[in-house]
C-alpha cells in the first residue's frame, strides 16, 4: 500500500534532543503528530519506525529514539499528500524544518500538549488507523 502516514508521538519528559543536521531541538513533554509519506510502500517505512535498533537516516529517527509511538494513520495513495496534511496542521506549533528537507514546508512535525487537539485534526482529515 502507498500514500501518507501519521505517527503520533508521546514524549514523557521536557527534553534536548539533537536531530542530526538540524542540531539540538528542546522538545515539551506532550504529544507530537508526525506526518510522512511512503510510495514504496507504507507497511515497510512503519515497521523501520517502530524498530529500536536502527541506523539514524531521517529526523523522525532522532525523535523516536527518545520518544514512543502511541497511533499510526494512513491515507492510502499514489501520490505524495503528506504537504497537503501537514497544511490542516497549521494551528499546531511546528517545529521548524523537522522533516521536511525535501520540500518548501515549514515543518512536518507538530506539537499539542492536549492529544485530544491533535486527535479532533485528525478525524477532520478522514485517515484511517494503522493499529
Amino acid at each position: 500500500m502507498k500514500g501518507s502516514y501519521i505517527l503520533l508521538i508521546k514524549l514523557e519528559e521536557d527534553k534536548n534532543i539533537r536531530i542530526g543536521k538540524l542540531g539540538s531541538i528542546f522538545f515539551k513533554k506532550g504529544y507530537y503528530a508526525y506526518i510522512g509519506s511512503a510510495l514504496n510502500g507504507i507497511n515497510q517505512r512503519v515497521n523501520r519506525h517502530l524498530k529500536k535498533n536502527k541506523k539514524m537516516h531521517w529526523h523522525i529517527d532522532y525523535l523516536l529514539k527518545h520518544s514512543e509511538i502511541i497511533k499510526i494513520y494512513f491515507k492510502e495513495s499514489k501520490n505524495k499528500e503528506e504537504c497537503k496534511i501537514s497544511k490542516s496542521f497549521i494551528n499546531f506549533k511546528q517545529i521548524n524544518g523537522f522533516g521536511c528537507s525535501d520540500c518548501k514546508c515549514n515543518s512536518h512535525l507538530f506539537f499539542s500538549s492536549d492529544k485530544k487537539n491533535l486527535m479532533q485534526n485528525l478525524k477532520k482529515l478522514k485517515v484511517l488507523p494503522k493499529f
